[in-house]
């Protein structure tokens, strides 16, 4: 039997059982304990971590890790947190969890290009009146990020019929009917001929702020925004100074600075905003479960560690 594998996470009672459980039926020739069950010597000879959104200080207590494991596809968090010296971190890639997104940005799109946020406003003036009808064809949805949740996304929105632009800070082969973008004078591209721009990109240095006040007024006057990256690639006031003048019809943002968003924060009570509790691209466990698994038993049959996060880009 190998060692025990250690479990973190900032996670109520009823969730860490079900992940748990998850992982033990996936991989059921592996121990994997809470952190707070294992001994000071257990914990000496802990090699894996799984982790969500773990407290580093209980970390800082494996001093032989050879990896970790997170639960999110998003580790800025994480890799700030634990720092440089931390062991490496591998996040979960998880083809359920891009369905899901994929599922996600289908349906919020659908609710603007439907004109759903222009019918719950004529509801609070009981205000019976059709709009006319767009069909997905004439609407072009620019993806902000080509990895596989924007890869994902762009399927399914092709199969609906809506026109797909793609923009990625380098240049990437696009899939047919795709039409790609890269690099500054790229973003400004997609911006400009998008009626309804999607950010799916991970939280980096480079992407923090990436949608100022400059890349607002670049954006095709009266588009809509979905923000399902991360919260603070979007200047949230550059946002709801462009929803007043109008540059911009509505924003969906589903990822904030702070989560959860704080009761004062204006975009909870902005017309033009939907606010959403990050529920775009939920970890599912028995799915995540399978994929650690698939991890573990890779890294124990051949000793290599899973391809671990690029601290330098950040993800």
């Amino acid at each position: 039997m190998s060692e025990p594998i250690a479990f973190l996470g900032n996670l109520d009672a009823d969730e860490e059982a079900e992940f748990l459980a998850a992982l033990a039926h996936a991989m059921p020739e592996e121990t994997v304990r809470p952190f707070r069950t294992l001994s000071e010597a257990e914990r000496s000879g802990v090699g894996i971590a799984i982790v969500a959104n773990p407290d580093p200080a209980e970390v800082a207590q494996l001093p032989n890790l050879a990896w970790i494991q997170s639960l999110w596809a998003g580790v800025e968090r994480l890799v700030r947190d634990l720092g440089p010296g931390s062991a490496p971190i591998v996040r979960l890639i998880d083809p359920e969890l891009a369905r899901t997104m994929a599922e996600a940005v289908l349906a919020w799109t659908y609710y603007l290009q439907r004109d759903m946020p222009a019918y719950r406003r004529q509801q609070e003036t009981a205000t019976w009146r059709q709009l006319p009808y767009r069909p997905p064809g004439t609407t072009t949805v620019g993806l902000l990020g080509l990895g596989a949740l924007g890869s994902a996304a762009a399927d399914r929105l092709a199969q609906a019929g809506f026109r797909i632009a793609a923009w990625s800070r380098s240049e990437k082969a696009v899939a047919p009917g795709v039409t790609g973008f890269s690099g500054p004078e790229g973003l400004a591209g997609l911006l400009g001929v998008s009626d309804i721009v999607v950010c799916l990109l991970p939280l980096t240095p480079e992407t923090r702020g990436l949608l100022d006040a400059g890349q607002l007024a670049a954006m095709k006057p009266g588009a809509g925004l979905i923000n399902f990256g991360r919260g603070p690639i979007v200047v949230a006031d550059a946002l709801l100074a462009a929803l007043d003048a109008g540059q911009l019809s509505h924003a969906v943002l589903d990822v904030f600075e702070v989560e959860p968003l704080p009761a004062e924060s204006a975009l909870w009570r902005h017309p033009g905003v939907t606010v959403l509790p990050h529920i775009s691209g939920p970890t599912t466990p028995a799915s995540s479960a399978a994929v650690v698994a698939g991890n573990v038993r890779a890294y124990r049959a051949s000793g290599r560690i899973p391809a671990a996060v690029d601290r330098a880009r950040g993800y």
